[in-house]
């Protein structure tokens, strides 16, 4: 499948046409439209340098909260309550810390200014939201990214402090599963997201539950 390029027009190609690394599209811009036409249609933005790509990979790594698995040294460290659990009280601050946390094999960040500010945009509009742990009262790890309707489309996470961020994730899928999120959307492939139960499906799964969802 050749490679599409976007231009100012807001659009994207069926899933379909993704080549199979799952790469769609590339080009466009990273508006708070934009964004949300893509997520609704099964598609996540990641950049190469300054060029945002467009992603729908096959198959689709996810977690289904009933599946969320929680180990005993998790469990006994939630037990202890070493840390605090919040939800959207600090998204800037999450978002931040994301776009300058350094991930190993990665040279810098894929959160340009430009996608950080439509991020924060699309949390004024109530769609980008965040989980927060907490550590004597200092933002130690979290998580953000996109709800629409019974999906969560998670994006990235940062941990300052051991387990900080898997503490959050825990928490708020929970939180996720009493507001009947039915999907978390992990995108691809982790070790530390298979650990706490996500596990991959096929695309066509993955685009019938977000029509059924969103």
């Amino acid at each position: 499948m050749p490679l599409h390029a976007l231009t100012e027009k807001i659009w994207f190609p069926p899933v379909t046409e993704a080549a199979e690394d799952g790469l769609l599209a590339m080009g466009g811009d990273v508006s708070t439209e934009r964004l949300l036409l893509a997520y609704q249609q099964g598609i996540f933005p990641w950049y190469d340098g300054d060029i945002p790509l467009w992603w729908s990979p096959d198959p689709r790594f996810v977690l289904f909260p009933d599946e969320l698995k929680i180990i005993k040294s998790m469990k006994s460290l939630i037990r202890k309550g070493s840390f605090q659990f919040t939800s959207n009280h600090a998204f800037p601050a999450v978002l931040h810390y994301c776009k300058e946390n350094q991930r190993k094999g990665q040279d810098g960040t894929w959160i340009t200014d430009e996608l950080e500010k439509s991020l924060n945009q699309l949390h004024t509009m109530g769609y980008a939201h965040s989980a927060e742990a907490w550590l004597d009262h200092q933002l130690v790890g979290g998580l953000y990214g996109i709800r629409i309707g019974k999906m969560f489309f998670g994006e990235s996470m940062f941990s300052i402090k051991p387990n900080a961020s898997k503490f959050a994730f825990i928490q708020y899928v929970d939180q996720l599963k009493t507001e009947q999120v039915k999907l978390i959307d992990c995108q691809v492939y982790t070790e530390h997201l298979e650990s706490l139960g996500a596990r991959m499906i096929t695309r066509k799964e993955f685009m019938n539950c977000l029509q059924q969802n969103s």
